[in-house]
């Protein structure tokens, strides 16, 4: 099973986690699970997963950062190998939370299957990155369709 985290403020990680579950169930079982509802043991019966959360302050948000706060020394030595990818809404750059993601799950030794999706929205004023985003649908589909192959390739025992 695919399980799709992700943790969104202003709608645009969401709708990104969202056209990756679009994708992935047409291809086998997957499960889009809020960060902060997530626990060991939802992770525990994924064979594969794929992060989605905005970056803000360079950073990933600090509900992502949370849920390994909470889920990393529980599943340190029992996730090795399981395959993992990143989706990431940004307002100009995104690569500081994609850093900081793959830094915290090379502990768990998880294996990145798929480069990783950074969507920049250009939101560069405070009005802008408070505000409800609307993605583009290039953005979308290329989100629809990494969940496809993750779930596809889980499926087939691929990854």
């Amino acid at each position: 099973m695919l399980l799709i985290l992700w943790h969104s403020r202003t709608g645009a990680a969401r709708a990104l986690a969202e056209a990756a579950l679009s994708g992935a169930r047409a291809e086998g079982p997957v499960r889009l699970l809020a960060a902060e509802a997530a626990v060991p043991e939802d992770l525990l019966a994924a064979q594969g997963y794929l992060f989605a959360c905005p970056e803000n302050l360079g950073a990933m948000s600090g509900a992502m950062k949370e849920l390994f706060d909470r889920c990393y020394y529980p599943l340190l030595g029992q996730v090795e190998g399981r395959a993992y990818a990143t989706i990431i809404a940004a307002g100009s750059d995104g690569s500081g939370a994609e850093r900081q993601l793959d830094r915290i799950v090379t502990g768990w030794r998880l294996r990145r299957i798929a480069p990783g999706l950074i969507v920049n929205l250009g939101a560069q004023t405070p009005e802008a990155v408070l505000a409800a985003k609307v993605i583009g649908a290039d953005a979308l589909k290329k989100c629809h369709n990494l969940g496809q192959a993750m779930a596809a390739g889980l499926t087939m025992g691929a990854f």
